[in-house]
């Protein structure tokens, strides 16, 4: 054998011998550990055991402990709540024995009034067949029903009573006139004496001059399509007939008809007149006007001193130009109403402002009450909410004609500016026709009411002169058939200003000597 052979030979012996001796070694000390490791478990299993015994009596003392706490709370509860149960019982049968007592004097009461009212019937019909033997026993004494008795009374009465309110109304008068009069003429003269306006006449015509007869077929061309080109671009009605070198426009709406007419002068100065020419001029003509009343309605404010209106406001404004009541320019007027409005204001001592606002924008519905249904009222409070205005200014507008209730005393000059500027002299035109109906109406309102013999109206309708019948007047009754009549007229009839009522009673005595 080789050395090399040996010496592994050795080596794998030696390592068998330690791979076994280390296995003997290990097997017995692992037996050792695992037998002391099982000795220890028993132990811990032996004392869990034990502690669990005695938390298991604890818990089971502390269970039975509880339980006899919750029994007796429980007993305690059971013993209140019954002896709440036997006083509720109690007082239930005290109450319902109260009741029973209630209810049987109840129907004792009832019983007593059932007695008492049989008694006051039997009365009642032997107080009215008293009665009935009393009035038989006085109609035969007095000669009169009771009907005309009745009647008899209530006449006199009333006679009694329409006196009284006479002389109440004849002191109440002369009272208000005392003390309102001197102090209400002053404010006025003073105002239309601080206050003065020019007013052109206008109508819904307007009359363009022509250099001669012959641009009258010019105007109308061929066919007549310059005369419609020029309508239908306007919305007017041109009226060419004999009148010499003139052409009548005619239209209600005021702006159209200014628009026609400066449109139609431009064509006449140009010379060149056809329906493209029209159209460029009517284009040009309506430019200017809206500039017109752009800067009418702007002179207007500035005249009156009210700033801060909104830029629509104050074209409707200026539209006021072309626009006429009763032959009245409705923008002087407004202008006029405006300035007496804030007079007015001034002495009493309110607000000048608000009272020129609301009486510069009094008519601003007339702007536009040819283009919308409803009084220019209406249309004006429509226009003031649009752009904001006060609700002051809106009811001094709404009230001036006596359509709304006024809420501020400004709201009561306005519709007192409105009248004043109205109804002066000069201020407003009527055709013949309207006035003398309107006198005619006058008359026959006051004829018709009973007691009146005679009625003249005079001072061009601002007084109605009327005569009384003395026989169904009296002197004291005459101040409330006045009344009557001022009543009826303000309730039938359409007038600007005011209308003063005279009532004349007059009782004469003729006799002759033989």
């Amino acid at each position: 054998m080789s050395p090399v052979f040996i010496v592994i030979l050795v080596g794998l012996v030696a390592l068998i011998l330690g791979l076994l001796i280390g296995y003997i070694y290990r097997k017995n000390v692992g037996e050792k550990a695992i037998g002391s490791a099982e000795q220890k478990a028993k132990n811990l299993i032996l004392d869990a055991e034990k502690k669990s015994e005695s938390i298991k009596k604890e818990i089971v003392l502390e269970a039975k402990e509880d339980a006899n706490r919750i029994r007796t709370s429980l007993d305690r509860e059971v013993k209140d709540r019954r002896n709440e149960l036997q006083r509720s019982e109690k007082r239930l049968v005290q109450k319902e024995e109260a009741l029973d007592r209630k209810i049987d004097n109840i129907e004792k009461k009832e019983a007593n009034i059932t007695r008492k009212q049989e008694d006051l019937e039997k009365k009642n019909k032997e107080l009215g067949s008293f009665l009935e033997k009393q009035i038989q026993e006085l109609e035969k004494i007095s000669g009169y029903t009771q009907e005309e008795a009745k009647a008899l009374l209530l006449s006199e009465l009333e006679k009694d009573v329409r006196h009284d309110a006479a002389l109440m109304i004849r002191n109440i008068e002369a009272e208000a006139k005392e003390e309102a009069d001197k102090k209400a003429k002053y404010i006025i003269t003073g105002a239309i004496q601080r206050c003065a306006a020019d007013h052109v006449a206008e109508s819904t015509v307007s009359v363009v001059s022509l250099p001669n007869d012959d641009m009258k077929g010019r105007i109308i061309g061929r066919e007549g399509r310059n005369i419609i080109a020029l309508e239908t671009l306007t919305g007017v009605d041109l009226i060419i007939d004999d009148t010499p070198e003139a052409v009548i426009i005619s239209a209600f709406d005021p702006v159209r008809r200014e628009i026609a007419r400066v449109a139609l002068e431009k064509l006449i100065l140009d010379g060149r007149i056809h329906p493209s020419k029209i159209e460029e001029m009517v284009e040009k003509a309506t430019r200017e006007v809206n500039q017109i009343m752009k800067e009418e309605g702007e002179q207007a404010t500035f005249e009156v001193g009210i700033h801060n209106l909104h830029p629509e406001l104050v074209r409707l404004l200026g539209r006021l130009k072309y626009r006429t009541s009763y032959g009245q320019n409705v923008l002087k007027h407004s202008i006029e109403v405006a300035h007496l409005a804030g007079l007015m204001a001034g002495e009493l001592g309110l607000d000048v402002k608000l009272a020129k606002r609301a009486g510069l924008l009094h008519d601003i519905g007339k702007a536009l009450d040819h283009e919308y249904e409803g009084t220019h009222v209406d249309i004006g409070i429509d226009i003031l909410r649009k752009y904001k205005e006060s609700q002051a200014v809106i009811n001094g507008m709404a009230a001036h004609h006596g359509d709304y209730e006024p809420q501020s005393m400004e709201a009561v000059l306005i519709a007192a500016a409105d009248a004043l500027s109205a109804a002066r002299p000069g201020a407003r035109r009527e055709t013949l026709e309207v006035y003398i109906k309107r006198l005619q109406q006058l008359e026959s309102i006051a004829t018709t009411t009973h007691g009146v013999e005679k009625a003249f109206a005079i001072q061009a309708g601002r007084e109605i002169r009327i005569i009384a019948k003395p026989e169904q007047v009296r002197d004291d009754e005459v101040a409330l058939l006045a009344r009557e009549i001022s009543k009826k007229i303000e309730s039938e009839l359409e007038y600007p200003g005011q209308i003063k009522v005279n009532v004349v009673r007059e009782t004469r005595a003729i006799d002759y000597a033989k």
